[in-house]
């Protein structure tokens, strides 16, 4: 089946199935992502971020993440 052919076929679907439909690729995107990170930082992609982290803490300039308010 072509990307058009799911495509056509998604427009055509009712709205709870077209939900159900969000939430799975929603749910498979999410997957996709952490196995990228988790690929990345395995790789040392992201020793960067940890670097730049370990330098703010030194010079005091690290901050706490923000809290939802």
């Amino acid at each position: 089946m072509s990307l058009a052919e799911i495509k056509s076929a998604v427009r055509d679907l009712p709205p709870k199935e077209l939900a159900e439909l969000a939430a799975f690729i929603a749910e498979q995107d999410n997957i996709a992502w952490d196995k990228q990170m988790d690929e990345d930082s395995a790789s040392g992609k992201l020793d960067f971020l940890i670097e730049q982290a370990d330098r703010a803490e030194a010079t005091g300039e690290l901050r706490d993440w923000p809290t939802n308010q």
